[in-house]
């Protein structure tokens, strides 16, 4: 018998990929479910994006391979989109790596500097693939506490007291997912520091940048951040392009360089079309924004009625596509609740421990829901 290799043991199966064949077995069987677990946008892209992408077809070079470092315009769409909104200032040619994603991202920053036996600081809570890649290649996973009570950000002064000799990534993600905290510079600032003084890449992964949040910020605004720090984004959540896999890496040169060596052995760049849709969607002013987070602060408010008909607690000034609660004191298990409520009621939402042990406790709703099927769910708990 053929054995598989060694690292398949040090992960399991996405969550989302087993839960997800349940619910959709559920479904065939007739059930009526409200699907409230996955962030994956059901709201369409721009209609330009889409007249562009279809457009583009017809070019000369529309199905040939594409650049591992994306179209040259691309590349100065993000830089130009950085500088807009976050007024970051990014090197087109040397600072920017457009990515199918910024999950493939996360494998090609472990792969470019984690050896064996190098440790990875993860937030707990935080989003499982991070572990589940550092395990892959063979680095050990260590996590730093995420609460409620220290408005879900480490700290850094109790980190600062341990050794941290084999740390060589520290994961952040803000604003967070799943808990939606966000983070404001003056943290950033104490952040690079922190990296500088025990000489730990940072990565910043920051999808939901500008889902529900006023003040959007980069780890990149901090001086010197480039010097210790690589920033991963994506249009993913932002501009309703998830199935699209248009992710960005952003840094310095170096480091940009570092990791296009292992993407350049691992694909041949992002389709020629989906480049240049994802051109014309940078280049959107602060309506597109607008317009998206009007749809999902209606749909917010709902789903802080659905928490409130659960007994829930939460935070109303929470950012990106997500409502993170705490079940009431005295409750079964996330994961008991989670199937609870989904055979008895037909609603799927997800149990805040697939996030981490700090999970335990709490449960989180997507904002990716019809208003319509969310007053559905609010009625099954009448």
């Amino acid at each position: 018998m053929i054995q598989v290799a060694k690292r398949l043991h040090t992960v399991q199966e996405y969550y989302f990929s087993k839960k997800l064949r349940e619910v959709r077995q559920l479904m065939a069987e007739g059930r009526p479910i409200i699907n409230m677990g996955i962030g994956s946008p059901d709201l369409a892209p721009h209609k330009e994006v889409l007249e562009t992408i279809a457009s583009a077809m017809n070019d000369e070079k529309a199905h040939q391979y594409q650049s591992y470092q994306g179209l040259p315009e691309l590349r100065q769409a993000i830089a130009g989109f950085y500088l807009k909104h976050l007024s970051v200032v990014l090197d087109p040619l040397t600072e920017v790596l457009p990515l199918m994603g910024s999950k493939e991202g996360i494998m090609h920053i472990s792969m470019a500097y984690l050896n064996e036996g190098d440790e990875a600081l993860i937030p707990d809570p935080g989003y499982p693939t991070y572990t589940s890649v550092t395990r892959l290649v063979g680095a050990r996973p260590r996590y730093y506490d995420l609460v409620e009570e220290d408005h879900w950000l480490p700290d850094l002064e109790a980190l600062a007291q341990q050794d941290l000799s084999k740390v060589k990534i520290m994961w952040v993600n803000y604003p967070h997912m799943p808990t939606g905290a966000k983070a404001a510079l003056s943290f950033f600032e104490a952040l690079v520091a922190f990296a500088k003084k025990h000489e730990i890449l940072l990565v910043n992964d920051n999808p939901y940048s500008f889902v529900l949040n006023q003040q959007p910020h980069s780890l990149l605004e901090v001086e010197g951040a480039k010097e210790v720090a690589l920033e991963l984004n994506s249009l993913s959540k932002t501009f309703n392009m998830a199935g699209w896999r248009v992710g960005m890496l952003l840094g310095a040169a170096e480091k940009i360089t570092n990791v296009l060596k292992v993407k350049s052995n691992m694909d041949s760049g992002m389709f020629y079309g989906i480049q240049k849709g994802a051109i014309t969607a940078l280049q959107f002013g602060r309506e597109w924004f607008d317009e998206l987070n009007a749809v999902y602060r209606r749909r917010k408010a709902q789903l802080f009625h659905l928490a409130d008909k659960l007994g829930c607690t939460y935070d109303r000034d929470s950012a990106g596509m997500f409502v993170w609660a705490r079940l009431p004191e005295g409750s079964i298990s996330a994961e008991k609740f989670v199937d609870e409520v989904l055979y008895k009621k037909n609603v799927f939402v997800t149990p805040g421990t697939i996030f981490g042990s700090n999970g335990e406790g709490y449960i989180r709703f997507s904002l990716c829901v019809d208003e319509e099927k969310i007053k559905e769910a609010i009625d099954r708990f009448e």
